[in-house]
């Protein structure tokens, strides 16, 4: 089998409102559509990221420089493939973020190709841990009252998942905490919370939230502090609050995740397939993860990370938001499976199991 071309669908939807996290604001989702074709008919297919001002410039470097690279390439073989794109990452000249998005484009499809190929869905591709995973939210964004906060997590139980992850860290820690606690009675017992600062947080701020909600509250807190000595202080809120502590988002390489390990800042490793260069190097950090006894996360991209997270036995949840906030997981997807009881059941098609509808591609394409 030989890769014959590749193509990619820029996609942009427009959200009905803008939502604001703790430094950061999205109106828009945005996501890549990648396509391998091959020699023998099958065609790898998936989309990521959310990528609103870059997409363009992402799918340029994967039709112009790493389509030339693998035309001719077993893509059965995809660590080779993986290893032949990285060499791009070696100009310091340009920015390897973009490039490593790129990456995990191609490298999400090559793995559709892989799983058609042996008529397996990826997850049992992988050897597989467990065929369902619990499905959180991620919510509570700001510019909501205590009221609309408390209605939304009504909503999620009414969508049938198993709790949420809400932001905090763009506004004091005593108003934060006001906003968690209105979450958590709306919630009710046995809804999951976790909290999500998105590095907002000075380490006294987030100690005290901590202390305000109560350690007992949080299945975890994320990100809790600024990007600039997080290592350090990662750990210092992990200990000092008595919290388990995740993050890994932000890092693109698992030489970043690996760090964040070894110097015991996190319990949880978040880390993102989609901005870290695949589910082949996520997978190399989850190997990581589990000598370290580091659970794995994912950053949201529930129609790739339920198959990474089912493969290993320390996955934790699935992240989906809103269908206000991700139009594409509740519109472009098909064959969605249902949620029911705050689980979420593996596709059990082959590669990633995803049928992606025609109509909602032709509506939101951006390439035309």
């Amino acid at each position: 089998m030989k890769i014959e071309r590749i193509e990619v669908i820029p996609i942009e939807v427009p959200l009905a409102q803008t939502f604001w996290g703790s430094k950061y604001s999205m109106s828009e989702r945005a996501t890549l559509i990648t396509r391998i074709f091959t020699d023998c008919g099958i065609v790898g297919e998936i989309y990521n990221g959310d990528e609103v001002h870059t997409q363009h410039e992402i799918a340029k470097i994967i039709t112009e420089e790493l389509q030339p690279m693998l035309v001719g390439e077993d893509p059965l073989l995809v660590e080779r493939c993986w290893e032949k794109m990285q060499i791009l990452t070696f100009d310091i000249l340009r920015d390897r973020k973009l490039v490593i998005m790129a990456m995990a484009c191609v490298d999400s499809a090559l793995w559709d190709v892989v799983g058609k190929s042996a008529g397996l869905p990826v997850y049992k591709l992988w050897g597989g841990y467990r065929e369902t995973m619990p499905v959180v939210a991620i919510g509570g964004y700001y510019g909501r009252t205590d009221q609309e906060l408390a209605a939304e997590m009504e909503d999620y139980l009414e969508m049938g998942l198993a709790g949420c992850k809400t932001k905090v860290g763009g506004r004091s820690p005593e108003e934060d905490a006001r906003r968690f606690k209105a979450m958590q009675a709306a919630g009710g017992e046995g809804f999951v919370l976790m909290a999500d600062a998105n590095v907002g947080y000075t380490p006294a701020e987030a100690l005290e939230f901590v202390r305000l909600v109560g350690a007992e509250s949080l299945r975890w807190f994320e990100e809790p502090v600024h990007w600039y000595n997080d290592t350090r202080w990662l750990r210092d809120v992990r200990l000092k609050a008595g919290v388990p502590v995740a993050a890994g988002q932000s890092e693109l390489s698992r030489k970043g995740a690996g760090e964040l390990m070894a110097s015991g800042a996190i319990d949880v490793c978040n880390f993102d397939a989609s901005w870290g260069g695949g589910p082949t190097e996520w997978r190399r950090v989850a190997g990581m993860a589990a000598v370290y006894g580091v659970e794995m996360a994912h950053h949201e991209e529930p129609q790739i990370a339920a198959h990474m997270l089912a493969s290993v036995p320390h996955g934790t949840y699935v992240e989906v938001f809103h269908p206000d906030r991700d139009p594409l997981f509740w519109g472009l997807v098909a064959n969605r499976p249902p949620i029911v009881d705050g689980t979420y059941s593996l596709p059990t098609g082959p590669g990633w199991g995803v049928e992606l509808d025609a109509d909602y591609i032709d509506r939101y394409r951006q390439d035309r």
